[in-house]
């Protein structure tokens, strides 16, 4: 069978596969998959809250917890990471304990017992776990956030630093943990386990560079709250119930908090801290909302810190549609409806620094309706731009989206994922690590590249303006040395590249162009023996790249499409990456399941359980219709 019949056949059993899979509803409802901190931190609340009638629950996730430990005890975020990580061998370790199913002489748990020691103890463990441990009474409360006042929440928008200088995603975990930490607040319960003897101390030079560090943002706090006039009692009052309301303001319909089930889990944390019953309705509430979470359609059930229904039908329904599957097609048309249900109309935090725009973008998941993302936005639209033609209400939402993208363009030129011109750098006083990826949301190669990819693929803006010189010019400055770029939400120079590549072509760049060259370059040094391409998550934290021994669908699909988008003709290296992206799929091994997605730098990778359907049906659509095979 020669490459067009291969590619017809796959296209034809993907979309039969995809139409069977949709909901109801016009949604497509795969899992989001991350590391094992959700199951951890369920079992941990459920414990806390002394639920009694979730022993199923907590049983799976026990099971799930213990069958991804390492051999060597420990638990990983990533297969291939060395050895394997602490923080995660903390929460597995602590949870199990905590469940009650296991005990700390099992063998597996020595092993891990063993692991934390010798890589530091509980004081080594990113920022998360600690304030986790410091919750259940396992450690002091952290120097680095014990130095963060309460009063924090009352500094004025004119200030240098303000609550505000954190992206949504961090405010919304900290806030619920400045409560908490402000109150010196933990919670401990007859069956909470003790394992501060896990705690080994920090280096004293280390600790001395850490409170060197702390000190400077430690003086800033105390001047500026000398500027606000009230008593210092009055201020911290004040502050409490600004944070309160802060929260509950950010609530949504499910009881969670930003929709987030982490930062859902800090925030009942808070609610305790301030004085609620554990049947208050808040908290009843939001653990419903977190319980629902639960992904049953997997292997193993497991707790999805987000679902990701909205970016996977988003995306599903514009590779269908460029797979040839009519907008006027009964799946199409339900997906679309499902999409359009969702289009924000509340204000969220996004407007702080944007007001003059009204709402109009969509978020990732069902529930969220005041957290709207570029890259969601994008998505959404593309899939829409059919019925623009012929209905009334999907072009005004197409007008409002576009207006909304628009307005959200940084003023260095590039594109954020959720909120405008958030790359204020003062906040690198707090020792924090990765705070430029976590701390702020500036301009991302891989948000630029597909907001210029709709915009150029799917708007009139003429190529000349000034929207896209601008972000022409961020790419240019931005660029790797070797020609790649680096990606945030994905892993993470083939992701970057792929989206700077066909953003850059949509608006008019030649293959000439230097910015274009080099990076087709670095795509095709990268290309694997196999045809395919890998990456590891060990990019994202080295800040270079690191080959995988093998390819991915998802990864392969983008480097495929950025070498399409830039070749007239099938060259032999896209002839070879699509026989490889045929042969993975083909295959349905592990490989399809390595996480290319990307949230905490380090902390917390993604296997999304749509890629290997999304991008694999973008690329062979894209080879397929633009060799008109």
């Amino acid at each position: 069978m020669n490459t067009v019949n291969k590619i017809n056949e796959k296209l034809k059993e993907m979309i039969s596969t995809l139409l069977s899979k949709q909901s109801d509803n016009g949604a497509w409802n795969f899992c989001f998959e991350g590391s094992i901190m959700t199951d951890a931190y369920m079992i941990i609340l459920i414990r806390t809250l002394e639920i009694t009638d979730e022993e199923v629950l907590v049983k799976d996730l026990v099971e799930r917890i213990k069958s991804r430990q390492s051999p060597n005890g420990a638990w990983k975020v990533y297969p291939d990471e060395n050895k394997g990580n602490l923080s995660a061998t903390i929460e597995g370790y602590f949870s199990l304990l905590y469940s009650g199913y296991v005990g700390e002489e099992a063998s597996y748990m020595r092993k891990a017992e063993r692991f934390i020691r010798d890589n530091g103890g509980l004081a080594k463990s990113d920022w998360l776990t600690k304030m986790m441990l410091a919750l259940t009474g396992q450690i002091k409360w952290p120097s680095i956030i014990k130095i963060i006042p309460i009063e924090i929440m009352l500094l004025p928008r004119w200030s240098p630093i303000t609550i505000y200088q954190l992206v949504g995603y961090a405010r919304a975990h900290w806030i619920p943990i400045l409560i908490c930490s402000n109150l010196n607040k933990s919670f401990v319960t007859p069956q909470t386990p003790n394992i501060s003897h896990l705690q080994e101390r920090l280096m004293d030079s280390e600790n001395d560079r850490i409170l060197e560090e702390m000190q400077n943002l430690q003086l800033y706090f105390k001047h500026a709250l000398k500027k606000l006039s009230k008593s210092p009692e009055i201020l911290k009052k004040e502050a409490f119930i600004k944070a309160k309301n802060y929260i509950i303001e950010r609530i949504e319909e499910n009881g969670t908090m930003y929709s987030y089930f982490s930062a859902s889990f800090f925030m009942v944390f808070a609610f305790l801290a301030l004085g609620y019953d554990a049947n208050h309705p808040l908290i009843r509430n939001a653990f419903q909302g977190m319980k629902s979470y639960l992904c049953r359609n997997a292997e193993q059930p497991f707790i999805q810190n987000s679902p990701s229904t909205v970016w996977d039908t988003a995306l599903l329904t514009a590779a269908l549609q460029q797979a040839g599957v009519s907008y006027r097609h009964s799946s199409i048309m339900k997906a679309n409806n499902y999409l359009l249900s969702r289009q924000h109309q509340k204000y969220g935090d996004w407007a702080v620094n944007n007001p003059d725009v009204i709402p109009g973008g969509w978020g990732f998941s069902d529930i969220n309706t005041f957290v709207p993302d570029i890259d969601d936005t994008t998505a959404a639209l593309r899939a829409i731009t059919p019925l623009t033609q012929t209905n009334i209400l999907y072009k005004e939402a197409w007008n409002k989206g576009v207006e909304w993208i628009l307005s959200m363009q940084n003023d260095d030129g590039g594109w954020s994922s959720f909120e405008k011109n958030m790359d204020n750098y003062l906040l690198s006083l707090i020792p924090f690590k990765y705070e430029d990826r976590v701390l702020f949301d500036p301009s991302t190669a891989d948000l630029t590249g597909r907001t210029l990819y709709f915009l150029g693929e799917y708007t009139t803006i003429p190529l000349e303006s000034e929207i896209f010189q601008t972000a022409k010019e961020w790419f240019e400055r931005n660029q790797e040395a070797n020609g790649s770029w680096y990606g945030r939400w994905g892993n993470c120079y083939i992701y970057g590249t792929w989206a700077a590549i066909t953003g850059l072509k949509a608006i008019g760049v030649s293959n000439d162009d230097p910015i274009i060259s080099r990076a087709l370059k670095w795509l095709l040094s990268v290309q694997n023996e196999d045809g395919g391409w890998g990456e590891s998550c060990a990019s994202d934290i080295k800040k270079r790249y690191i080959p995988l021994p093998h390819s991915t669908p998802s990864q392969t699909a983008w480097a495929l499409d950025a070498l399409i988008t830039a070749s007239d003709n099938p060259s032999s290296k896209i002839e070879v990456g699509i026989h490889a992206l045929l042969n993975i799929l083909d295959a349905n091994d592990g490989r399809s399941n390595y996480p290319t997605g990307a949230g905490i730098p380090g902390g917390y990778y993604i296997h999304y359980h749509s890629y290997k359907y999304i991008w694999p049906l973008q690329a062979f659509s894209h080879y397929k219709n633009k060799y008109d095979l």
